[in-house]
């Protein structure tokens, strides 16, 4: 049985990974893409989340020191999560688990079903598309930044300023609640159709997404996890985190287009292929792991 109190001296030591080395997490670690908080998020929602079970500190701690994650830095990980209300602790004696609240539970279904369903092949396109023009001024720069956040998060893109555009109508509804929770609804108007006979898409297309820089984005993912093959239980359960934890950043970075819009031989496309194929190849041995782990700290 572990215990998850420990000396104060003892919280910057670091906890032996638990999978060995992990090329993939020392490029992403490299470029700055990795964070505590984040792989915790990343855990809680590939182990926790479909479980009704509490989980020990020290299993959480073990696991992410398995990804090169600091005790120290995974403790105030722990710590910051539950303060946004997404975890909450109770105590056995001297020792402590954490269970999702309800807010944690809807926060990480709603991301993983945006994570797992990101790779399905997208509907025919009917060659219509929603603009968006919205005035905010230069000087309200949160609000802005607030804006241009959720309406990427939407999959939609600026060739302009003031200007959003998404070759898929249907996310009208969604824009419409993100205008009306930013208050923008006297400044903001949308028009719906199919592209005029001035001009080209791919130029709005260049202009609005940055295309180039999201296929570089699926290249290194793709480099990172083609050849992977984890050989020990702990090393399975450390690749399937890593693998979601790279995944979960292109709802975000890719828009979706469709593929008349894309460059031809989109690495989009593989790259999806190869997480379904990864995630399905390690799922049972990494669960299995997991729920070795819980046992053991029990």
């Amino acid at each position: 049985m572990s215990t998850d109190t420990e000396p104060s001296s003892a919280l910057g030591a670091r906890t032996e990974p638990v999978g060995g080395a992990h090329p993939a997490l020392s490029r992403r670690r490299g470029l700055g893409q990795t964070s505590a908080r984040s792989l915790l998020l990343t855990v809680l929602g590939e182990f926790v989340l479909p479980r009704e079970e509490p989980v020990w500190t020290q299993v959480l701690i073990d696991v992410l020191g398995g990804l090169d994650v600091e005790n120290k830095s995974a403790r105030q990980a722990l710590a910051r999560t539950a303060a946004e209300g997404l975890l909450v602790s109770d105590r056995s004696g001297r020792r402590v688990r954490w269970s999702l609240t309800g807010s944690g539970r809807r926060l990480l279904s709603d991301g993983a079903a945006r994570i797992y369903g990101f790779g399905a092949p997208a509907a025919a396109w009917d060659e219509r598309w929603l603009v968006l023009l919205v005035s905010v001024p230069e000087s309200r720069r949160q609000l802005r930044h607030r804006l241009r956040t959720r309406l990427a998060w939407a999959g939609l893109g600026s060739p302009a300023p003031g200007v959003w555009v998404s070759p898929d109508p249907a996310k009208q509804e969604e824009v419409a609640d993100v205008v009306a929770d930013l208050g923008l609804e006297e400044v903001t108007s949308s028009f719906v159709g199919p592209f005029g006979a001035i001009g080209s898409q791919a130029d709005v297309v260049a202009q609005a997404w940055g295309l180039a820089e999201v296929e570089d984005a699926y290249e290194e993912f793709i480099a990172e996890f083609a050849d992977a093959a984890p050989s020990t239980p702990a090393e399975v359960l450390a690749h399937q985190i890593l693998l979601v934890h790279a995944w979960r950043r292109f709802p975000f970075l890719d828009p979706k287009l469709p593929a008349e819009l894309l460059p031809a031989e989109w690495a989009g496309s593989r790259a999806a292929e190869l997480f379904e194929s990864r995630h399905e190849l390690w799922r049972d041995q990494a669960q299995a792991h997991w729920q070795a782990l819980v046992r053991s700290a029990s």
